[in-house]
């Protein structure tokens, strides 16, 4: 009797990693339906509830495991390895996954635009349609050569990138006078808002990280696409402020949205502005020191 109750405790505390991975989105789909349809009074509340609290529990347990696993598997693995010690194949990676999701977004804000005969949704497109093209732009350079090959074609492809980025922020002037004038703003349900928020904040966070990660490496084509994932976790954050006002707040507070709108917009518009210039700046001081390095001889 006692072992086969240490059995089912060690099943229960310690059960196989195919199952954590299929509970959790079966426990996740459960709570929220539970929370945006049912109350606390349903037994499939509490059973939503009590399922959560268990799997969050044997989540917890399994870390010290999880941790295990993963530095062996950097260890062992010489997929792994090339992953971690080539930066070149890292951002490639970054960049190819940005472009497509560059071009499915703004091919779906085109489709909008065209479809509801709205600027709004063809200015979002625009914008996302020259994030793409500066991907694509920086990816002709990468998947050719590694970092600090070629400074000189490194620096001028990271000023026309900055070029772009004075031209995206009138498109994002435009943007913000249709979200604050006309009123054209976002409303989605509160657990869509939430997730929106932590995609935001996520896409935010990580784009400082790498901005500041990569520069040690040196290379103006790296910094230039990490500086283009910045520019786009800012145009979301005008997005998702937009849509939590609407979501959470009320008609008596439309000059408070308009205010706030206005002024995020204006201080992202700054931003962008000041990251062109400083790297207008940069890229032509450093283009005349190694050209003329290059006409003395000394490289």
């Amino acid at each position: 009797m006692m072992q086969w109750l240490k059995r089912l405790c060690k099943a229960l505390l310690f059960p196989h990693i195919a199952v954590l991975l299929l509970l959790t989105p079966f426990v996740t789909a459960l709570l929220v339906y539970s929370m945006v349809y049912k109350g606390t009074e349903y037994v499939i509340s509490i059973i939503s509830y009590v399922l959560s609290a268990y799997t969050l529990t044997v989540w917890c347990i399994k870390i010290p495991h999880l941790i295990r696993f993963f530095k062996s598997f950097k260890k062992e693995n010489k997929y792994a390895q090339m992953w971690l010690n080539d930066e070149g194949l890292r951002v490639n990676v970054s960049l190819y996954g940005s472009l497509l999701f560059n071009v499915a977004y703004a091919i779906f804000q085109l489709g909008l635009g065209f479809f509801h005969s709205s600027f709004w949704f063809c200015s979002l497109a625009i914008y996302y349609i020259c994030l793409a093209a500066m991907r694509f732009f920086l990816l002709r350079y990468t998947r050719k050569y590694k970092a600090q090959k070629d400074m000189i074609t490194e620096f001028v492809r990271y000023r026309a990138c900055a070029w772009v980025f004075l031209f995206l922020n009138l498109i994002l002037s435009i943007i913000v006078f249709f979200m604050v004038y006309f009123n054209r703003t976002f409303v989605h349900s509160e657990i869509t808002t939430i997730a929106m928020a932590a995609y935001t904040f996520t896409a935010f966070t990580v784009a400082i990280v790498n901005m500041v990660k990569y520069k040690q490496y040196n290379s103006p084509v790296y910094s230039a696409s990490h500086s283009i994932s910045f520019t786009a976790a800012c145009v979301s954050i005008l997005t998702l402020e937009s849509t939590m006002l609407n979501t959470f707040g009320d008609e008596a507070q439309e000059s408070f949205r308009q205010l706030m709108l206005a002024l995020t917009g204006a201080l992202i518009s700054i931003t962008l502005v000041l990251m062109g210039i400083y790297m207008i700046v940069k890229a032509t001081k450093e283009l005349k020191i190694l050209r003329r390095n290059i006409n003395n001889g000394t490289e």
